[in-house]
């Protein structure tokens, strides 16, 4: 084993035993409630303003500050994803001990459908914590919403939804730090992390990411973190609602892409070495059971949403049993 690859699993070991968190360490779903001005938060112009709420968990009730957040889904959902703050040393002796702020990934809109996609998208996320240790973790959550301001067509209802870990979480578990910069040089990242990632968007069918800026942002990437440990760059992707395996009822492919439909797959990755590559689709190939597995055990997926994710997901190992093949055909496409 390459001595960097070995230095890197032991700060990752020692790490996460340091930085360990019960939020994540459990992936039993969290009954939370969730109780404040629903109505006035979604009304408000700015969306950087933080209004108070009340959250509940394990029998704790924890006084918070909630904003909206994302880009798109602003736009797109009548219940858009949301930003908890915690007051400082407000979080002793609870599940969310430690945690200061956290992205909430709701249901985006009432129906059935939408709740489904949040389920997707969570399952998502698991499936690269099975790839890659350097990966976001997830909770999921059943939440009560109370709008108390008493304007919502229901006032009290229930819903799926999930945690993301914050960003200063995961550097410190992987034994790394958060990295800002406008872009990303040859030889300054980890090439087998990089192929993991390329090949897991491919996986999923996500093609809403990139490794140079976004529109509007001044720094790399979209859609994918940058993490440095060990003075090596790593990516870390999220946000996957635009992705095939969640097929969301709003997503639309990038016209730049060339697709009709989102779960259309496309490679994307960028240039890395043909090992590099060929590891990423022998590790991923192996754990297909683990990834199904994933799938199979979600909580609240209807069983036509299990099935169609089965077939999605099958229809990329039937083309990765060829690890060459596959390889060299995205070779061609890379970037």
């Amino acid at each position: 084993m390459p001595f960097r690859k070995l230095l890197l699993l032991v700060l990752l070991a020692v790490a996460s035993r340091a930085g360990a968190s019960s939020l994540f360490e459990d992936d039993t779903v969290l009954e939370v409630s969730l109780s404040g001005p629903l109505s006035s938060l979604f009304e408000e112009q700015d969306d950087r303003t933080e209004l108070p709420f009340l959250l509940r968990a394990n029998g704790v009730e924890h006084s918070i500050r909630v904003r909206v957040r994302g880009n798109s889904r602003k736009r797109v959902c009548g219940f858009p994803p949301l930003r908890i703050n915690f007051a400082a040393g407000g979080t002793t002796q609870s599940v969310f001990a430690g945690q200061e702020k956290l992205k909430l990934v709701t249901h985006c809109r009432d129906s059935d459908a939408a709740q489904q996609d949040t389920l997707e998208e969570y399952a998502a996320y698991r499936i690269f914590n099975v790839i890659s240790d350097v990966s976001y973790k997830v909770r999921l959550l059943h939440i009560t919403y109370t709008d108390t301001d008493g304007l919502l067509d229901e006032n009290s209802f229930s819903r799926y939804g999930f945690f993301i870990e914050s960003a200063t979480e995961l550097a410190d578990r992987v034994g790394g730090q958060p990295v800002h910069v406008t872009g990303i040089s040859p030889g300054s990242y980890d090439s087998q992390q990089a192929a993991t990632v390329f090949v897991f968007e491919y996986l999923i069918g996500n093609t809403d990411w990139s490794l140079v800026a976004a529109d509007g942002d001044d720094t790399c990437c979209h859609n994918v973190d940058l993490f440095d440990i060990g003075s090596i760059h790593h990516y870390v992707p999220y946000d996957f609602d635009l992705s095939g395996l969640v097929n969301a009822r709003y997503a639309r492919p990038d016209p730049s892409v060339g697709n009709s439909r989102v779960t259309q797959r496309v490679y994307r990755g960028y240039c890395v070495s043909t090992d590099a590559l060929k590891n990423a689709l022998s590790d991923i190939k192996a754990r297909r059971v683990d990834i199904l597995d994933v799938i199979k055990q979600l909580p609240g997926l209807s069983e036509k949403s299990l099935k169609k994710a089965e077939k999605y997901l099958d229809q990329f190992f039937a083309k990765a049993n060829n690890v060459d093949k596959t390889a060299r055909s995205f070779e061609r496409r890379c970037l």
